[in-house]
């Protein structure tokens, strides 16, 4: 449920939504929708795979539609007046339902969910942060993720290619934003935003606290850079891949080896 790859550089890296594990009692109760898992961070975990040495890695195989570990446990949203999706999803990206008439999660079963699923992802990488933290005084938290460039349910138009999120930078030093905002804005043929439509989850807004020595920081990749198409089904296309990860490997070099000033 929980893979965890052990380095011992500052970075570690968060895969909250490659996994495709769906229980069987709950696959049970989605519809054709929720049952074709399109939001899905497909490959991602491919993308980043083998970029840099000595990064820590943790990652889980559940996916988002039994429990989105990047959600408040609380069930408190993220993006206030604006539409997303929740703890446990009732509906996709695109506003469509994924369960069955009557057979979404009680309040009971949302619980028993984040006890089984959300909690011990958590658990796992608040350890190995700390353990980071121990070797080098500071850890640095990179969350993985990719979505759809078009998506009209939850943003208008396209999204940039590079979308990374600091809550505004609350989450990390100035230097880290810095540095992978330049990588991104000088990578030929891409576009890159800071703070637009993702500012980073709840795993970044909750582990980025920069005084405390912990610094975290989003990127949310557009599934275009580096699938041969946004569809079904969902084909790595190894050429744009390999383009994407010359950049990708540059952001993770830069901050393996960045120091607190």
């Amino acid at each position: 449920m929980i893979e965890i790859t052990r380095g011992d550089s500052p970075l570690v890296l968060g895969l909250p939504h490659t996994g495709t594990d769906i229980p069987d009692d709950c696959l049970a109760r989605l519809n054709n929708t929720g049952r074709a898992i399109a939001d899905t961070d497909w490959h991602i975990d491919q993308l980043y795979a083998g970029l840099v040495n000595g990064v820590t890695s943790v990652r889980t195989t559940v996916h988002r539609y039994v429990i989105d570990v990047n959600r408040d446990p609380s069930g408190a949203s993220l993006y206030p007046r604006q539409n997303t999706t929740g703890l446990c999803p009732t509906i996709d990206f695109d506003g469509l339902p994924i369960y069955r008439d009557g057979q979404e999660p009680s309040p009971l079963e949302v619980e028993r969910r984040r006890i089984a699923y959300h909690a011990p992802y958590h658990a796992a990488l608040a350890a190995e942060l700390e353990r980071i933290k121990a070797i080098h005084g500071f850890a640095l938290l990179y969350d993985c993720h990719s979505i759809r460039s078009h998506i009209p349910f939850l943003f208008h138009g396209t999204l940039p290619d590079f979308n990374i999120g600091t809550n505004e930078g609350i989450t990390c030093a100035p230097a880290i934003t810095e540095t992978m905002l330049d990588i991104c804005e000088r990578a030929a043929d891409y576009t890159a935003v800071l703070n637009g439509r993702f500012k980073g989850g709840w795993t970044t807004r909750h582990y980025g606290q920069p005084t405390q020595g912990l610094h975290a920081i989003q990127m949310e990749l557009a599934q275009s850079s580096y699938l041969a198409s946004e569809a079904p089904p969902w084909t790595f296309d190894k050429v744009r891949a390999e383009r994407l990860r010359s950049h990708l490997k540059s952001i993770l070099e830069s901050l393996s080896v960045w120091r607190p000033q």
